[in-house]
């Protein structure tokens, strides 16, 4: 299954034997992830798990402690 809007791009992935998941192609591109990346998984039984790439949180931190030091 394959779904795309302006704000999400959807796919489905099979969870392997050994727990690990492929990121589609059109998600890893649209999104910009590259092997290597480090990402970060939170999950509850309500909503699932959601991942979010670790560089983008590094980002973040940068800015919030530029703006502190200002």
């Amino acid at each position: 299954m394959k779904y795309k809007n302006k704000e999400y791009e959807c796919s489905t992935a099979k969870l392997g034997e050994r727990g690990q998941i492929v990121i589609p192609k059109a998600i890893r591109e649209e999104l910009g992830l590259k092997q290597g990346d480090n990402l970060i998984l939170l999950g509850n039984k309500e909503e699932g798990i959601r991942i979010i790439n670790a560089n983008s949180l590094e980002e973040l931190a940068e800015i919030v402690l530029k703006e502190k030091n200002n």
